[in-house]
């Protein structure tokens, strides 16, 4: 994988053409065969205003980086997505490829570079946006295409919590309860590796990435990687998420690992091996508590895909990561069984 697409999420304003607005075709009114449960005169505040909601929506188009993990689980397969990690030919990842099947939705964009033409030829019912950096010019142009559900009130964009995410997702198609379950089932699998390791719970642990040598992203609490760690039960950094501000994460060079000296416990999202053997003869690292101790996990985005599962950090990816992830934590630090 390219540095480009492991870099951090950040939002690309590109000017877009004005495009004609095709007119929505409505689905036909009914429950759908997989149990939706309606949806009829319910609206959705989002950061930009308020959306009717289609009632059993079938054509989905999702614009949120990893949006259609949510839509997938719920039993929607999107008719559009956008690339993120490089997901062609679409639906690799194996938390997701059963899911999909045989199916191939269009790619109408990458990352927040949508393409609109695209996007209208679907005629969806619904367009969702929810781990995305729409921006309001974005979003009233879409909205001229089908209702459009953007980013959730008060969240940073790529900021949106996985439970956030599933409820407003499950809500927007019609599927509250399912949602509900889904989410329950994770929260039942982070809780038994809190019970089982509540050592966890009394270490600290940073999530970090090095794009390029002597580089260094070192992710806030709000980040969905970070998040993924501390759901497990550690303790995150106050002073890493001070330092990143409104982004994902702190951008810092070899010199200011100093920030990581005393870290309990490091987990490294990277491209491919070579970046942890740079990461491990990095002479600051050296010097630095997870080092002596042997207390970093590395996990791959491809080969295995762990560092992509914990990346998209979705309810369909979780359970994947936490069954390849816990396992390493176990056999590195000082406890190491």
């Amino acid at each position: 994988m390219s540095t480009f697409r492991a870099r951090r999420f950040v939002r690309r304003l590109s000017t877009l053409v004005v495009v004609s607005v095709l007119a929505v075709v409505v689905a036909a009114c009914g429950t759908a065969s997989d149990g939706a449960e309606g949806n009829s005169g319910v609206r959705m505040e989002h950061k930009y205003g308020t959306t009717e909601l289609p009632e059993n929506p079938r054509k989905v188009v999702a614009l949120g980086l990893n949006d259609q993990e949510a839509l997938l689980a719920l039993g929607i397969k999107p008719v559009g997505v956008v690339d993120w990690f490089g997901e062609r030919p679409y639906g690799n990842w194996p938390w997701t490829k059963p899911k999909w099947g045989e199916t191939k939705p269009e790619i109408v964009g990458e990352r927040d570079d949508y393409q609109l033409e695209k996007i209208a030829k679907l005629q969806p019912d619904l367009i969702i946006a929810q781990y995305s950096g729409m921006t309001k010019e974005q979003y009233e142009k879409l909205a001229k295409i089908a209702p459009t559900v953007a980013q959730p009130p008060g969240q940073q964009d790529y900021a949106a919590p996985w439970r956030l995410m599933t409820e407003r997702i499950g809500k927007a198609v019609g599927k509250q309860q399912q949602a509900t379950k889904l989410i329950d089932g994770v929260d039942a699998k982070f809780a038994a590796v809190r019970q089982e390791h509540p050592e966890f719970a009394e270490q600290s642990i940073v999530v970090a990435d090095s794009f390029q040598p002597g580089e260094y992203a070192l992710f806030a609490d709000h980040d969905a990687k970070a998040e993924f760690a501390l759901e497990l039960g550690f303790q995150g950094s106050s002073e890493i998420t001070e330092l990143a501000g409104d982004n994902n994460a702190a951008e810092v060079s070899s010199e200011r690992l100093d920030l990581v000296a005393d870290v309990d416990r490091m987990l490294w999202t990277v491209a491919d091996d070579s970046v942890r053997k740079r990461v491990q003869n990095d002479e600051v690292y050296q010097r630095s508590k997870v080092a002596r101790e042997d207390a970093s996990v590395f996990v791959t985005y491809y080969d295995p895909p762990v560092g992509a599962a914990v990346s998209f950090n979705t309810v369909l990816s979780i359970p994947y990561a936490i069954d390849r992830v816990v396992p390493l934590l176990e056999q590195t630090g000082p406890n190491a069984r």
